[in-house]
């Protein structure tokens, strides 16, 4: 009898949607050892009537905060490309613009069916090329561009959006899953069959063959069942130059909280060289009960 109980209570806590305070997300970005100036963005906001800012490295005046109930849970990287402040600039434009748009569209989201992932990649797939335009038509001939990588968390599913080499992690069932795809010419070369994976790569691995503001801009769209039991983490490539997936899959392993998890990446991409600017999001629920 107690098992016949307690099968339901599972099933009503895996379907319903996490509250705000069973969310553990935390975010953090540093300027590393080597680089005079931080070009990386980051931002993580619920998707109201407005954006409810937790934790972000834009200026505040920038974004509007909302008490609404959460439809969407979302999450940015964006890593600057260009000399001077430029790349700066190009994430700090291209965080800013998305999470503007992504307001303004708040109604597609609140009357679109979850389950229609042709609708939902559409309108991420046009607001990444929109902000695109947007970028080149500010920019006054001056190289600025940026990665993106943005989580979009509608329960019970995740839309990716990837322009770049900035990854997205997904933890679960201990094993670590990169569901990004790098858009890289040497990433390009491989899917091709030009270069096989373990190759010395060179200048290609950093040479990206899409970016926001780039020469090309191919907006990638990825759906994937979310979970309870799911961990997230979206890094620009100043960690993964220098903690392989393997480490990245200890610390995920031994979590406490999302804080701790990210400042022990950080010590250990800082430790190892911090070539670049190193930015890390990680997110996960915790279950407490209906």
């Amino acid at each position: 009898m107690e098992t016949s109980h307690a099968a339901p209570a599972i099933a009503s806590l895996a379907a319903r949607k996490p509250r705000d305070d069973e969310i553990d997300v935390y975010g953090l970005t540093h300027v590393g050892h080597v680089r005079h100036e931080n070009q990386d963005h980051f931002l993580i906001c619920s998707l109201k009537k407005h954006l409810e800012v937790h934790h972000t490295s834009l200026p505040p005046d920038e974004l509007k905060s909302a008490t609404t109930d959460r439809l969407a849970f979302l999450a940015m990287v964006a890593d600057g490309v260009g000399g001077g402040v430029g790349g700066e600039e190009a994430s700090r434009f291209a965080l800013s613009a998305v999470s503007q748009y992504v307001t303004q569209s708040t109604h597609c989201y609140y009357t679109a069916d979850p389950g229609d992932d042709e609708a939902f990649t559409q309108r991420l797939q046009d607001t990444a090329l929109q902000v695109h335009e947007d970028l080149l038509k500010s920019s006054d001939g001056a190289t600025r561009a940026t990665t993106l990588s943005l989580f979009m968390g509608v329960w019970p599913r995740i839309y990716l959006l990837q322009l770049g080499d900035s990854r997205y992690y997904l933890w679960r069932d201990q094993r670590l899953t990169q569901i990004s795809r790098d858009q890289t010419l040497a990433q390009d070369l491989i899917d091709s069959g030009v270069l096989r994976r373990g190759d010395k790569y060179g200048r290609l691995a950093n040479t990206l063959s899409s970016a926001i503001g780039g020469p090309t801009s191919r907006p990638e769209v990825t759906a994937v069942e979310n979970s309870w039991d799911s961990v997230h983490l979206l890094c620009s490539d100043g960690l993964t130059k220098h903690v392989s997936d393997d480490r990245i899959a200890d610390h995920l392993r031994s979590m406490s909280s999302s804080r701790e998890t990210c400042e022990s990446l950080l010590a250990e991409a800082l430790g190892a060289g911090g070539t670049d600017n190193i930015t890390i999001i990680i997110g996960r629920t915790l279950r407490h009960g209906d």
